[in-house]
């Protein structure tokens, strides 16, 4: 039995991540999900927000945004695929904020047919999980 797990994270450009963890976490379309080497295969979807990876021997653990995607889980292989994936790093906190404002602003000064609610309701899930993340890494 393997004790670790082979992850991959890639973006619809490049790989974004690969190599060897102990643990994977993410928010999964129905809660968020652990997965540890030799779990139970599964394909879902991921919401926006973080993915959590341990590399293996506990010596870094990462903090990636994802805007959503496919994860497919085998029991020692985890593949995540998404459209936009930022290390924490890169995620630029001033324009998560505008386009949250921005949204936020959109849905309460609308009215049904002027906006894409569905698009702008995206937009505000994606830049409030990012401005999470930075929260989150702050403390």
């Amino acid at each position: 039995m393997a004790a670790s797990l082979r992850v991959e994270i890639v973006s619809a450009e490049k790989e974004i991540w690969s190599g060897e963890a102990t643990l994977v976490s993410a928010s999964a379309q129905m809660g968020e999900v652990g997965i540890a080497p030799g779990h139970t295969p599964f394909i879902t979807r991921i919401k926006p927000g973080e993915i959590r990876v341990r590399t293996s021997g506990d010596a870094e653990e990462l903090d990636i945004y994802v805007s959503g995607g496919i994860m497919e889980v085998q029991p020692y292989v985890v593949t995540i695929m998404a459209d936009t994936v930022l290390r924490a790093e890169e995620i630029d906190e001033a324009a998560a904020q505008k386009v949250k404002d921005e949204a936020e602003a959109a849905l309460a000064g609308s009215t049904p047919g002027e906006i894409d609610f569905k698009a702008v309701q995206l937009q505000l899930a994606e830049a409030s999980a990012q401005l999470q993340l930075i929260k989150k890494l702050r403390k």
